[in-house]
């Protein structure tokens, strides 16, 4: 036990008596030993100066240029590890750091010892420089040091222990599914293993873990959830990363969608207050939309609900009207749509027109508008549809003067995304969105059935695992592409968390379901074989869902980056630049696992080309 300055430097810990964020001015005159890494070096003249940085914090240690160990503390490098024995001696008023925990003291260095010498840095890990994503990738264990990026990591493990205790709270048992398995249908590419000991085989690692959590309800269990390693070869995109990712898996027995609402909602609602600083998140019970109206008031099925505005469909309004690029296009396509962008606080020609220079630059003919004024609407639009449409207009939409509105018009499975680009446009310029809160919402009721754009056949639009709304009934009568689902996405502050539905439980709603998508009987026995078998053998009523952990983390850490929530990320090209990955394998392994090295001819093929232009010139 140390007692002030009563102790010596052989009774204490080798490493370290005290972290570098836990020394207070109740430790003043105590001597104390702490180990970390160089943060800082400040030559002060007569005085050096460290900044002692581990996992905890930082604490500044001093040493005079009279002092023996002086020549070893003035050589040592930034990054290196080092132990240093001392007093801790209180900060003059005038030195104080009012930013650090620990800044009403210091250490005094007696004694140093260097534990590991580091070389020059290829980036520094003090202070906030960007660096390349790559250069950051490449020396990963280095980034990680910095406290920015740092602290993500720390929050995203006390984000994933928040979350098993609740589901632990709740009812639910963790439990781990296979990594080795089959191919199943979830929408990405497997990533594939040949089988040694079977010769032409391989296996897949799992997109999810969509049928095993199934079969364990098959099992008899009845609340599974599960911090689940998901794997997709496909492309990155700024909230998915390469390769991999983790979900909270969550599935239950004998459930409505209404109670696997009310079981999630606590955790998330609860773990976004835990980790929010101060920023709101809805109340429970969140805000349930339905796929239609999602798509017709926001243009996508993942509204920002910080977002205020709200498109509105004025077809009738411009049907027969004096604007004859909209009337000619609703009379000839009974398929065209005119939507309605609300713009409050936009009235004003010059906005208006910069609204339209942007639409042109999305490669759009622009956006027509009306702004109001003085009582009533101006701009062509208006002038052409008649001051009786354009009020009709602006009360339907709640607008007065010194508001405007944006008008897109075609088929809106042509032209959602620009319209939702085009709301989300309005609101940045015009600042509407709420700030500091975090916006749940249900998307429900999403189509069983699409039209595959590719091969103009059904195809299922959603998870094909899905019971459909009338079950067996909506199959036998129903056209297809009027089926919905009993499917839900939540969705937060316009990031998609999670997926899930009410699972179809029957064999012959199975068989029919897959049946209209163009899979025989054979197909499904083939593909599906053991959950189709299970489903045999008496298969209760169950559902779930599995929120990204990957991206509750990035959004509580408000990263736009899904990368800078991840330990260990891929870049954008799915290659691990740490551990030079993938990387190629010995002839011998091929044989080994019955497989022949078949390269792209990519460099033969370069080769061949630029001899052609050289005998060209």
């Amino acid at each position: 036990m140390i007692v002030g300055d009563m102790s010596t430097e052989n009774d204490l810990h080798p490493f370290r008596t005290h972290t570098c964020g836990e020394l207070r001015l109740d430790n003043a005159d105590e001597t104390v030993r702490l180990s970390g890494w160089v943060h800082r070096k400040r030559d002060h003249g007569n005085l050096l100066f460290i900044d002692l940085r581990d996992h905890y914090g930082l604490t500044q240690c001093v040493i005079e240029t009279t002092d023996d160990n002086f020549g070893v503390v003035e050589k040592v490098r930034p990054e290196s590890v080092i132990t240093v024995t001392g007093p801790i001696d209180k900060r003059s008023d005038e030195t104080i750091n009012s930013d650090l925990p620990t800044g009403e003291v210091e250490l005094r260095i007696t004694d140093i010892n260097v534990e590991s010498e580091a070389d020059v840095l290829p980036m520094q890990v003090a202070g906030d420089a960007e660096f390349p994503e790559d250069m950051r990738l490449t020396y990963r264990f280095l980034d990680l040091r910095r406290e920015e990026v740092h602290n993500n990591i720390i929050l995203r493990s006390h984000v994933i222990a928040s979350i098993r205790r609740r589901m632990t709270d709740s009812g639910f048992m963790e439990m781990q599914t296979p990594i080795l398995t089959a191919t199943s249908p979830e929408g990405a590419r497997d990533y594939l293993v040949p089988s040694r000991i079977h010769p032409g085989k391989f296996y897949a690692l799992p997109q999810a873990p969509q049928i095993f959590k199934q079969m364990i309800m098959v099992s008899g269990f009845d609340k599974y959830f599960q911090i689940a390693p998901c794997f997709r070869d496909e492309d990155a995109r700024a909230d998915r990363s390469p390769g991999e990712f983790y979900q909270l898996d969550v599935e239950m027995s004998y459930c409505t969608q209404d109670d696997v609402f009310n079981a999630l909602e606590p955790v998330l609602q609860g773990v976004f207050e835990e980790f929010s600083n101060g920023r709101a998140a809805t109340p429970m019970p969140f805000p349930r939309i339905a796929y239609a109206d999602s798509m017709s008031w926001y243009g996508t099925d993942k509204p920002d609900l910080r977002n205020p505005l709200k498109m509105s469909d004025a077809t009738d309004i411009f049907r027969g009207s004096g604007f004859k690029i909209f009337a000619g296009m609703i009379e000839k396509d009974p398929n065209v749509r005119i939507w309605a962008i609300p713009a409050p606080t936009g009235g004003s020609r010059a906005f208006c027109d910069r609204m339209n220079s942007w639409g042109q630059a999305e490669g759009q003919p622009g956006l027509g508008y009306i702004f109001f004024r003085d009582g009533e609407g101006a701009g062509p639009v208006a002038k052409n549809i008649g001051p009786e449409r354009t009020e009709q207009l602006r009360t339907d939409i709640e607008l007065g003067d010194g508001d405007a509105v944006f008008f897109v018009a075609g088929n809106p499975s042509d032209f959602a995304a620009f319209a939702a680009a085009a709301r989300t446009r309005v609101a940045d310029e015009l600042d509407l969105s709420e700030k500091d809160v975090f916006k749940f919402c249900w998307i429900v009721d999403y189509p069983m059935y699409e039209m595959s754009e590719d091969t103009g056949e059904l195809d299922f639009s959603h998870n094909p695992f899905s019971m459909p709304q009338g079950g067996m009934d909506a199959l036998d009568s129903m056209d297809p592409l009027e089926i919905l689902a009993y499917q839900y996405d939540i969705v937060c502050n316009g990031v998609e968390l999670s997926s899930g539905a009410i699972r179809n439980h029957r064999p012959d709603i199975m068989y029919k379901a897959f049946e209209i998508a163009g899979y025989t009987a054979e197909d499904v026995e083939t593909q599906f074989g053991g959950l189709l078998n299970a489903f045999k053998f008496g298969a209760p009523p169950h559902g779930g869902s599995a929120p990204g952990i990957d991206r509750i983390v990035m959004l509580l850490a408000d990263e736009p980056n899904i990368r800078e929530v991840i330990v260990f990320p891929m870049n954008q090209q799915a290659e691990d630049l740490l551990m030079n990955a993938p990387a190629g394998i010995e002839l011998a392994r091929y044989k080994e696992l019955h497989i022949k090295a078949d390269q792209p001819k990519v460099k033969k093929k370069t080769e061949e080309a630029e001899a052609e232009k050289e005998s060209e010139s």
